[in-house]
């Protein structure tokens, strides 16, 4: 049995790390397993950067934002020689195994690290953009939407104040899993996700309609998503090949739209990192935990190239080239849901 294992966490922080890292190293603790971290993500892992964790360095984590570990966004297949140090690092700190948390880029990874070295590895699913396939849902998801509902709320409250159109720009990379479960439970009068190209028509006859009704609309709206007629353009693209979507302006792209067929005062608002930061919600605390204590117990078993998954109300081990395999975006019944609860809205008819 494992003596000694290493946890890391990559990528974007968000809610629910430090609970998964407490997870481990409770149930690791329990079979007499000493428990390293390894600060900033496969950065660490690469320069054998770790600190011990104990059961008293994680007791009181579960409600602390963040990760207590640091991440980054390294790719160590992208660096000359990163690979074969991940694996000198497990040599150098006689690790029996690794704990990677992430989303889908940390645990592609994992994936190949596993796959292609044979390194005994257990992935824990975490990004608040909810596109890992294979698990439900992801710790994070829940923590990054409410924030957003609640500066819906708070937009909502000055927007009926001064008669304006609010549009809030959401994070959630090239999944729209934030600005759905926004726009529903907001509500918003219009949600805009990378999974569709904006029907500017639709948008601003749902706009119009509810200003008429209620002296005031609620736009949310993805960081990825596409306006008729946009062309691509040059990206920045980090060590994984993903663009970074800093300062792609959406939520004034969509006020300049609005204003161009409306009449109405359009105000927008950018939530960015601030849905990132902050305690986790009790849904994510709990699930974080869940999954950092199934991951632990995986190495306990010997069960190495999975990934702890939710599958309804369970969680279980899944393979990680299963789980990195595709990008979970919204789903055609998501969409149909949310064309509901924003369909057009008509003045009641008068008595």
């Amino acid at each position: 049995m494992a003596k000694r294992i290493a946890i890391l966490t990559g990528g974007g922080d968000c809610p629910g790390l430090n609970p998964a890292i407490r997870g481990v190293v409770l149930r690791a603790a329990q079979e007499g397993i000493e428990c390293l971290g390894l600060r900033r993500g496969w950065l660490g892992a690469i320069n054998a950067d770790a600190i011990a964790l104990t059961p008293n360095d994680v007791a009181e984590i579960v409600g602390k934002g963040g990760t207590m570990l640091g991440s980054s966004r390294t790719n160590p297949f992208k660096r000359e020689g990163g690979a074969e140090a991940v694996l000198e690092t497990f040599k150098k700190l006689n690790l029996d195994a690794l704990v990677a948390c992430g989303g889908e880029d940390t645990l592609g990874v994992a994936a190949r690290l596993y796959e292609e070295h044979g390194a005994n590895i257990v992935g824990v699913p975490k990004t608040m953009d909810n596109d890992l396939s294979a698990t439900d849902y992801t710790f994070g998801l829940d923590t990054a939407t409410t924030h957003a509902v609640e500066a819906l709320e708070r937009l909502r409250d000055t927007g009926r104040s001064h008669g304006r159109v609010m549009v809030l720009e959401v994070m959630g990379r090239l999944a729209g899993w934030v600005s759905l479960f926004a726009g529903i439970a907001g509500p918003a009068d219009y949600a805009c996700l990378p999974e569709r190209t904006v029907d500017v028509a639709d948008m601003v006859a749902k706009v119009k309609a509810a200003h008429a009704l209620r002296g005031t609309a609620l736009v949310v709206a993805s960081e990825a998503i596409q306006l008729p007629g946009e062309g691509g353009g040059e990206k920045e693209l980090d060590e994984f090949g993903h663009e970074i979507l800093k300062d792609r302006g959406v939520a004034d792209r969509l006020t300049a739209v609005l204003k161009k067929h409306t009449n109405l005062e359009i105000r927008s608002a950018v939530i960015g990192h601030i849905q990132r930061g902050g305690p986790p919600t009790l849904f994510d605390r709990i699930l974080a935990t869940r999954v950092g204590v199934k991951a632990a117990e995986l190495v306990i078993s010997g069960d190495f190239g999975k990934m702890v998954a939710l599958k309804g109300n369970s969680v279980v081990p899944v393979s990680l080239k299963e789980a990195t395999a595709t990008l979970k975006t919204v789903t055609p019944e998501w969409l149909e849901l949310l064309d509901t609860v924003t369909a057009l809205q008509k003045k009641p008819a008068a008595d």
